[in-house]
């Protein structure tokens, strides 16, 4: 069962039938097993007697508490904020009840910040986009006990399929930027350093408004780029002459300035900084241009650009909402554009070199292996999620599978590369399944930003030699082939593992006797810490 809803109302019309199980209206009595995460999600009730409703509300952060005991160990559990959809009072200095919903909802938050496995989702944030007359039907309230619209269900299930997506921190990675009328107004190389809009009055103000969001966003480790069509020396020299544009090469991990096309440079920018074209979304005032790269790139990401420049607070909102949300920010995510500027350092740097060897001696490579805890599993979970093409079985995992997993035995590794460019963070990890006569490589991924280095090779032979010394003697391991991990498909023959089985839809299966004797390059340094 994907998903346990306990509910005090009717949901059917809000989560389906389809692979969903309900309790009774406020029954708390019965607890399903096998269900990949259990959903709580009351609402006030609809009743007159504010006093009885107050203290019921009251009950229920209590009830919530014996349901969690009752869960098996690091399920996920799925709150709803409590919201009050029929909001009648009768005196307007009574706010026992708002106090009481108020509270809930911040015990639910500190219960979140205690339990991992715990999830809070705002449900204002939804309800906020309708007004509330659109909120009850009361012709279905009356007929089922259905609280929300039912008209409203079909962009609901948009919305939580989105929230989902959140708590599995999934999300887009980069988002390419224009220049000329996009992030000012005006053309450079027409109106000059110092006539184009930013800053000021009106329309300058709407675009710094929108680089000043710009910059929070890649501080939440969003990549940003920039692909425009200008002469290159005139961008630099606006960037550092022009006082008003903050959004600069600072911000940036990498630019195409030049007179290219731009689907071109979108493409050379997702070679340059080793990720997916599905993770680019592309910002350009110029229909033309996102045409041409709507019809040349169909896997990026383009939306509309607003006709006004005040409409920009809106666009960037939704930009938010529809490609960048994401539940929680790793500590890895806040330095994504110095890790990537790094890589293009590393990039430059290989061009000196004849020699793999000697560049990556040169390098000075550090990789520190950790097993999973508290702070990394986070990570590790949005790793899964969002890996491809180093990633030998693509299974996906929420932090709390991971903690379950761990629960039941099975062991987890990650690893932080940095060298004398920059700490790269937590980039790779490894899923360990225990079987009776030795372990299971049931995930093993990197990220694209470390790729190229050899550091696979070494953090895999790594652990076999731990593995060994721990005293396990056989591996196991699996290659399932999707659309983006062709390169990894020979890796374990690389590794030297005996190929067992192989399908016709290119599914390997590999098994290894371990001796203990894997050879790793002296030029990186691993500890294990």
């Amino acid at each position: 069962m994907k998903y346990f809803i306990f509910r005090n109302n009717t949901l059917e019309n809000l989560f389906g039938t389809t692979d969903v199980g309900y309790s009774g209206y406020d029954d708390i009595s019965y607890v399903p097993l096998e269900v990949d995460s259990y959903v709580w999600f009351y609402q006030v009730p609809i009743k007159f007697d504010i006093d009885s409703l107050t203290e019921e509300v009251n009950g229920y952060f209590d009830k919530l508490q014996i349901v969690y005991k009752q869960l098996p160990a690091h399920s996920q559990l799925i709150v709803f904020s409590l919201e009050n959809l029929y909001n009648l009072n009768f005196c307007s200095t009574n706010y026992e009840l708002k106090n009481s919903i108020i509270k809930f909802n911040m015990d639910i938050r500190d219960f979140c910040n205690a339990y991992a496995n715990v999830k809070f989702i705002d449900f204002s944030g939804f309800l906020s986009d309708y007004p509330k007359d659109q909120w009850i039907d009361w012709k279905y309230y009356f007929l089922s006990q259905m609280v929300i619209n039912p008209k409203l269900a079909g962009a609901f299930r948009k919305w939580f399929t989105c929230k989902t997506r959140e708590l599995a921190l999934s999300r887009k990675k980069c988002l390419v930027l224009d220049l000329d009328n996009t992030l000012w107004s005006g053309v450079l190389g027409e109106d000059g350093i110092g006539g184009i809009g930013i800053g000021g009055d009106y329309p300058g103000k709407a675009f710094l408004y929108f680089q000043e969001t710009l910059i929070e966003l890649s501080k939440q480790g969003v990549i940003l780029t920039v692909c425009s069509k200008n002469n290159e020396a005139d961008v630099l020299e606006a960037w550092k002459k022009n006082p008003f544009i903050k959004l600069n090469q600072k911000y940036l991990s990498a630019y195409r300035i030049n007179w290219q096309n731009k689907a071109d440079n979108i493409k050379e920018l997702a070679q340059e900084l080793n990720i997916g074209l599905d993770s680019f979304v592309f910002v350009d005032d110029n229909p033309t241009e996102r045409e041409l790269v709507k019809q040349l790139l169909p896997m990026v990401e383009v939306p509309d650009f607003p006709k006004y420049p005040y409409l920009l607070p809106v666009f960037f909102f939704n930009l938010v909402e529809r490609y960048f949300r994401v539940y929680a920010i790793t500590e890895e995510d806040k330095k994504k554009t110095e890790q990537y500027k790094a890589n293009v350092s590393r990039t430059q740097e290989k061009k000196k070199f004849t020699d793999l060897g000697a560049y990556l001696a040169s390098l000075e490579i550090e990789v520190t292996v950790t097993e999973a805890n508290e702070f990394n599993i986070p990570r590790i979970a949005q790793m899964t999620q969002k890996t491809n093409q180093f990633n030998l079985t693509t299974k996906r995992y929420t932090d709390v599978e991971i903690r379950s997993l761990i629960e039941k035995g099975w062991s987890v590794f990650c690893i932080s590369v940095k060298d004398k460019f920059g700490d790269n963070g937590i980039t790779g990890a490894i899923i360990l399944e225990p079987l009776a006569d030795g372990m299971r490589i049931d995930s093993l991924l990197l990220s694209c930003r470390i790729l190229g280095k050899g550091i696979e090779l070494a953090f895999v032979r790594f652990i076999l030699n731990r593995l060994h010394s721990y005293g396990v003697g056989k591996i196991y391991a699996d290659y399932y082939p999707t659309l983006k991990n062709a390169q990894v498909a020979d890796f374990y023959d690389r590794v030297g593992f005996d190929l067992s089985d192989q399908k016709e839809d290119g599914t390997k299966a590999y098994v290894q006797c371990l001796s203990g004797n894997y050879q790793i390059e002296s030029y990186y340094k691993i500890n294990m810490n």
